[in-house]
């Protein structure tokens, strides 16, 4: 046994990586945030294109979460997105938007070192 997940493992991860991706679009905000949050804990690199464009929601809490959601995942397509919300009007997704490129460039200077 390798560890790998089985196939119905990765069936059940599937559907809710589905689910949640599903919900970055529902119309209420809770729905929005709590799918951001979900899909971070995953820490899915998968999901990266999809919660980009809610660095842009009306909603700030969606901002907050989906910027840390993209530090969690780590990914560095997100950095140039995450990094302009440092102009964001709310003072939580400023302070989010710092911690998550503090993450983001964390993980480069650890995946460079790794090289």
């Amino acid at each position: 046994m390798d560890g790998a997940p089985d196939d119905g493992e990765t069936t059940r991860q599937e559907r809710r990586r589905a689910f949640f991706l599903n919900n970055l679009d529902h119309p209420e905000a809770p729905y929005r945030w709590g799918a951001a949050e979900a899909l971070g804990r995953m820490e899915d690199p998968e999901a990266v294109d999809a919660l980009i464009p809610l660095l842009h929601d009306p909603d700030w809490r969606v901002r907050l979460k989906a910027a840390w959601a993209l530090g969690r995942i780590g990914d560095a397509r997100a950095a140039p997105y995450v990094h302009r919300l440092a102009r964001d009007e709310s003072e939580a997704v400023r302070d989010m938007a710092k911690e998550a490129m503090q993450q983001l460039l964390k993980r480069r200077f650890r995946e460079r070192s790794a090289d």
